[in-house]
């Protein structure tokens, strides 16, 4: 059976992921690139070093969201959510994002060694020194959602 999710259903997957697919468009080009996030209240907050999407989100904030859970090929949820990008430039803003990012995603880290700049930086103590992280959220104005169950 093929179906809509309602938006509570909407929120709760958007809630429980931890890394969707960020679709963005500039230039005549488009890209589509996981990235790790956190969701909260019609907002998803993520961090990035500087890169092929920030500039594209630069040029062309409207950006598309996606993010699924398959169980198999007939039992998946998936949701699909547009919106707006904006830099987090308040260091308040930014703090407060980070803490939720590290919070959601370091339960999911195998090893000890591992840290928030994962994969922007090979030691964290090259955030802000070496390398520039860019923190923004997607501001959701539209979303749907479908299923599939057997």
């Amino acid at each position: 059976m093929l179906g809509k999710l309602e938006q509570p259903e909407i929120e709760a997957l958007l809630g429980r992921q931890v890394t969707g697919r960020l679709g963005c468009h500039a230039g005549g080009t488009t890209y589509i690139v996981p990235v790790n996030y956190v969701y909260k209240n019609g907002i998803i907050y993520a961090h990035s070093g500087p890169g092929k999407k920030i500039d594209m989100m630069r040029q062309n904030p409207e950006v598309c969201f996606e993010v699924d859970e398959i169980k198999n090929i007939f039992s998946w949820k998936s949701v699909i959510a547009w919106g707006k990008f904006e830099e987090i430039t308040g260091m308040e803003e930014q703090q407060r994002a980070m803490q939720a990012l590290i919070h959601r995603i370091m339960p999911l880290v195998e090893q000890p060694t591992g840290h928030p700049s994962h994969g922007i930086t090979e030691s964290e103590y090259d955030l802000g020194d070496k390398v520039d992280l860019i923190v923004y959220k997607i501001i959701i104005h539209k979303t749907t959602g479908r299923f599939e169950q057997n």
